[in-house]
């Protein structure tokens, strides 16, 4: 493994943003890819389990499939990041001095890395905007965490975070968390053949810049020939990637909020990198409140019970004709809204 920053620049030690361009840092594996997932990530030498499985993948038919990631611990596809940052950080717990961590999370990530943390005895402090989605601020609050709730924007929130007592336990700038999705690129390449587009939520970018990563790997290590082209999806309310994508206007300072309450990220710290991303053959698509509404509908009565923020995947896949095989990634479970 190499640890770089954006623009090739080394990580010296643990520190989350690069101090040549104050880019963060992406973990990049230099093995090829084994069909045992847990030995591509030569770090992790104790992993912190809460019971993962392979999450299902449900064929709807010929061209459509659903791969269910909220049959995670927590209900959401943020355990894949969680497990890999708090095994590691379990691991350096005394070489860093660990003993409390912080996160800023709007609710699924937070509920995450509280259970996740509780599991390795760390004391979990949770920074969360004021206005969060209160269901699942019960789930966070159910792991023993402490919630800290902070008035103003989703920027203010992450600086408390990184400044208070503790480590900063960041699921957005410590790669290691990022670093952890690129299971899932794994798990859909051995589930069976490899879609030629898969639809996945964007807020921060760890989602795609995880998934990206996994696929480059299994292209890199000559396991697949063609890369699928990876969809990301928008509300338009909350669309700073899709605007940069698709040449679009897009002002981070409106006061717009969206249905899909796990995607609200205005100004994500990994634009950059993201951005890259769609360059190399990717695209971007947003849609609108009541196209995400109809989605969730829709999926439910097809047997599938997510949050608004997943349904925005199934919205983008009404919205245009794809030719090929589409996977869409289900991320939150309903029952957390």
């Amino acid at each position: 493994m190499k640890t770089v920053c954006l623009n090739g620049h080394p990580r010296i030690s643990h520190e989350l943003r690069c101090s040549k361009c104050n880019e963060p840092f992406e973990i990049i594996p230099e093995k090829k890819f084994t069909e045992q997932i847990e030995n591509n990530f030569d770090y992790i030498n104790k992993w912190v389990t809460l019971g993962e499985v392979q999450t299902p993948v449900v064929r709807i038919n010929e061209n459509l499939s659903f791969k269910l990631d909220y049959y995670s611990p927590t209900y959401s596809y943020k355990d894949r990041g969680t497990k890999n940052l708090i095994s590691y950080l379990n691991s350096m717990k005394r070489e860093l001095n660990i003993g409390t961590i912080n996160e800023d999370s709007s609710g699924n990530a937070g509920a995450s890395i509280a259970a996740y943390g509780s599991r390795s005895g760390f004391k979990t402090k949770i920074y969360v905007p004021a206005n969060a989605n209160q269901g699942k601020l019960k789930q966070i609050e159910s792991y023993g965490a402490a919630i800290i709730k902070i008035n103003g924007s989703r920027d203010k929130v992450q600086e408390e975070a990184e400044h208070a007592d503790g480590f900063y336990a960041s699921h957005i700038l410590n790669p290691e968390f990022r670093d952890g999705i690129r299971t899932l690129a794994y798990e859909i390449f051995l589930q069976g053949n490899m879609p030629n587009h898969i639809f996945v939520p964007v807020s921060a970018g760890t989602l795609l810049s995880g998934l990206y990563s996994g696929l480059v790997h299994l292209y890199n290590s000559g396991e697949i020939k063609i890369m699928p082209k990876i969809i990301a999806v928008q509300p338009e309310n909350i669309s700073p990637l899709c605007s940069a994508a698709n040449g679009k206007k897009y002002d981070p300072d409106n006061d717009l909020s969206s249905i899909a309450d796990a995607l609200v990220a205005k100004r994500p710290v990994l634009i950059k990198s993201i951005m890259n991303i769609l360059r190399n053959g990717n695209m971007c698509i947003s849609v609108s409140e009541n196209e995400i509404i109809k989605a969730r509908m829709d999926l439910a009565l097809k047997g599938f019970y997510v949050e608004y923020s997943s349904a925005t995947v199934f919205a983008a896949y009404n919205k245009y004709h794809f030719d090929g095989r589409s996977m869409l990634i289900l991320t939150g479970n309903g029952l957390k809204n």
